[in-house]
């Protein structure tokens, strides 16, 4: 174990990940610290958005988009010569936060967000000025984010709820290391057919080998850091590999911009990019895969320990996760296709509870040098957004941390997690946790209920073909 920690904090973390008292002073210098971190992102946006106009002359339109709950882009495209207003902000209905996939508002019929649909101010997020996949040498794109009326980040915003995880683990010198992996099917756009190439087959088929190789180039056009793309075991499947990084908000926002990335070029090939959990009934299904440590204030690995000798801080953070698992499915699995991923059939979860270097294991320790030990997490589908996936995942390393004494931790670690393996009883198990709605924030986890809630009933609505067959 680092020295940095000693066992008897970690058996009573909870005083150690307490939220200190707020005095007035303090809540007008933060309001002051506010200002200037307005002013100071301002100027660093002029000077990123007149480095791009200087390098890409030719540039003629601006997609501004905001990240939704279900990591799907909302936004709207502005003639270039607005770009440097945006330093102002620019508007966008607090609503985008409580849309379902269709885009439809999911709210009570009396609340003002229903009836009104209010604006919120909107800026830029820095870093994230990139080129478009589609003819990124006239079209650029933008990240913002949303404040809500007293200018502070919007609580339903899926990077802020992120951000506020993040903020509990470096208010006391703990730094997470994530490193995410996205799988998906390359399918013909027009029949869907997928040829079968293999699991780490190096020969690509040749008319895959044009979309690689500018899915590549434009990853590095737009600054996303893809270290590899591998061949998975079924036909077709394919893995992003993301380098591992500190910057966490920063990589789950290069997840949703790369599967963007990903869906253009593929469409510029005449493929499809299938980002569902399940797509296929006889097939694997596709993940979202995170790669997680934790790092002390001087950078060295607190789970840093030998082979199959996990230390204390390991402990209590698989410990965490499994405790969480059950309610942690509701946000890893957000449809009920993703459902369909996690099991071998009605009654059997195709995930065990964890292990070593076992790639059946929901919480998998890969093989790897001491310093180097993490924990892979293998049950967000590919479907998932990446901010809300690794917000829930963190907050299980923080319930261990906080909740857990580390003697019983090899009972909770000894057997699997009962997992809902339907989507209906993910939602209630995610109801009954306080611990993680309080971590999410309540009016999200409240809109996240109802909003599931609202795309099941619609999807059990549906009467399907097959349903007709037997019918006679």
């Amino acid at each position: 174990m680092n020295p940095t920690f000693k066992p008897s904090l970690l058996k009573h973390s909870s005083a150690l990940f307490s939220s200190p008292v707020i005095s007035k002073s303090v809540a007008n210098e933060s309001q002051l610290t506010l200002e200037n971190t307005t002013l100071r992102n301002n100027s660093i946006f002029r000077q990123e958005a007149e480095r791009y106009l200087s390098n890409n002359p030719n540039t003629k339109h601006i997609d501004i988009y905001l990240n939704d709950i279900n990591g799907s882009f909302r936004g709207k495209r502005m003639n270039i010569t607005s770009l440097l207003s945006l330093e102002k902000g620019a508007y966008f209905p607090q609503s985008v936060y409580s849309m379902d996939k269709e885009g439809k508002v999911q709210s009570t019929l009396n609340d003002d967000l229903a009836v009104n649909e209010p604006d919120r101010i909107c800026f830029p997020v820095a870093g994230t000025l990139r080129p478009c996949g589609h003819h990124p040498a006239e079209n650029a794109q933008i990240l913002l984010t949303m404040k809500n009326d007293q200018g502070n980040p919007y609580s339903l915003e899926p990077r802020v709820i992120l951000e506020n995880v993040l903020s509990k683990f470096h208010e006391h010198g703990l730094y997470p290391v994530i490193a995410p992996e996205i799988e998906f099917y390359l399918e013909d756009a027009q029949n869907r057919n997928i040829q079968n190439s293999g699991c780490f087959h190096l020969a690509v088929p040749s008319e895959h080998t044009a979309f690689i190789e500018e899915l590549e180039t434009m990853a590095t056009r737009q600054n996303l850091p893809l270290s590899g793309i591998v061949c998975e075991a079924e036909a077709g499947q394919f893995e992003l590999n993301l380098q591992h990084s500190g910057q966490v908000v920063d990589i789950c926002e290069n997840v949703l911009a790369l599967r963007r990335l990903t869906s253009t070029v593929a469409q510029r090939f005449g493929f499809n990019a299938n980002f569902m959990a399940k797509p296929y009934s006889q097939m694997s299904g596709s993940g979202l895969h995170f790669h997680i440590s934790l790092n002390d204030e001087q950078g060295n690995n607190v789970f840093a320990s030998g082979d199959k000798n996990l230390n204390e801080m390991m402990r209590l953070c698989l410990a965490g996760m499994l405790n969480l698992m059950p309610a942690s499915m509701a946000i890893l699995a957000p449809n009920v296709n993703s459902f369909r991923r996690l099991r071998k059939n009605l009654n059997e979860p195709l995930f065990s509870s964890w292990g070593f270097n076992q790639r059946s294991a929901a919480l998998r320790i890969p093989c790897s040098g001491e310093a180097h030990r993490r924990i892979e997490y293998r049950l967000a589908g590919s479907d998932a957004n990446p901010y809300l996936a690794m917000a829930t995942l963190l907050t299980g390393m923080l319930y261990g941390l906080e909740k857990i004494e580390d003697d019983p931790v090899a009972d909770l670690t000894a057997c699997s997690p009962v997992l809902p393996l339907f989507q209906q009883h993910a939602l209630d198990e995610f109801r009954q946790c306080p611990y993680l709605t309080a971590a999410l924030g309540e009016a999200f986890s409240q809109q996240w209920i109802q909003t599931k809630l609202s795309e099941l009933t619609w999807f059990e609505s549906i009467v399907t073909p097959e349903e007709s067959v037997f019918s006679y």
